[in-house]
């Protein structure tokens, strides 16, 4: 029997020719590495949103895996990751498994977009395509049938997730939360204005937080999206705020940005707007924080990464 490499079966998927999976799919373990008392869980799973293989990194504190007689299942928190990113940028650099395992906080760690597909241009640049998949269901050809990001990260991967029969019982589905960084950012504030009572709260470091009037996102709305930077309106956290979309009062949000952050000073990232939507629209609980000298890196995550999963714990009655 001959074995498929990865970008085959994504070639299979493009030409609609791979069987589709159901959710009930088991979750594949690709890798078991314990770390702070807990397990990271390398996983990956067919996506039928997606119609490829999507990998992702899976945190189970020690206080769910320690639970055999009475299940004691933890809240989740989901970490989008930034542009060119996969699911193990954070899980090894961004420290947010230290406090988790304090807390007893699971971490969610999704891809940043389908990968191994035959689309013309998606390898071209490091700001678009694989591993620059926006958190958007895409409007345009080619795009469309794959890039579909939103609908796997708020409605097939937590299907996948709580439903598996082996992760599933670790993981409390009625309590989540989500944060990102950069793109990621951008994705955990438009998903958590999109889809209101889905998630607890939300947090973001170094947030594309404009993304209609800076390049990076200008550039995806234009690729992705049929109706260019106008729709893109519909993924954009300050003009969805500004539309009068929220509903649910306290935001519940954190968001912190380096002021030695290149990407900051060059304008991709506009925090001041957002702050300016909010202060427009007479919103509460939206602390934007500005932290002097750190920069777009890991670095700077891991340094408040512990405030971060406090803020998700609070609000996931954890703290």
């Amino acid at each position: 029997m001959s074995i498929l490499t990865r970008r085959q079966l994504a070639h299979l998927a493009t030409h609609h020719l791979l069987p589709k999976a159901t959710a009930k799919m088991p979750l594949e373990t690709k890798a078991t590495i314990t770390t702070f008392g807990g397990k990271l869980f390398k996983l990956s799973h067919p996506s039928t949103v997606t119609s490829t293989p999507m990998n992702l990194n899976l945190y189970v504190p020690p206080s769910a895996l320690s639970s055999k007689s009475t299940p004691n299942p933890a809240p989740v928190l989901i970490y989008l990751s930034g542009l060119t990113c996969s699911p193990e940028n954070c899980s090894e650099k961004g420290f947010f498994q230290h406090r988790a395992s304090q807390l007893g906080l699971a971490i969610v760690y999704p891809d940043t977009s389908p990968r191994g597909l035959a689309i013309p241009g998606q390898n071209d640049s490091w700001d678009f395509g694989e591993a620059a998949g926006f958190y958007l269901d895409a409007t345009a050809d080619p795009w469309k049938q794959n890039y579909r990001m939103e609908s796997y990260i708020t409605e097939e991967l937590p299907k996948v997730l709580f439903e598996d029969e082996e992760y599933g019982k670790y993981l409390d589905g009625s309590r989540v939360s989500i944060t990102g960084h950069s793109m990621g950012g951008h994705g955990a504030l438009t998903l958590y204005l999109k889809h209101q009572g889905k998630y607890k709260s939300v947090s973001a470091f170094a947030p594309i937080a404009n993304p209609t009037k800076c390049p990076w996102g200008e550039k995806a709305f234009k690729g992705y999206l049929a109706g260019g930077v106008e729709e893109g309106k519909k993924h954009d956290a300050v003009e969805l705020l500004r539309s009068g979309i929220w509903k649910g009062g306290d935001l519940k949000a954190l968001v912190d940005v380096g002021t030695g952050d290149n990407f900051y000073k060059n304008g991709q990232l506009l925090p001041e707007n957002l702050e300016e939507v909010v202060k427009e629209k007479g919103l509460e609980g939206v602390r934007v924080r500005y932290h002097e000298g750190y920069d777009h890196s890991y670095y700077f995550m891991a340094s408040f990464s512990g405030e971060h999963v406090e803020h998700a714990a609070k609000h996931l009655e954890l703290l």
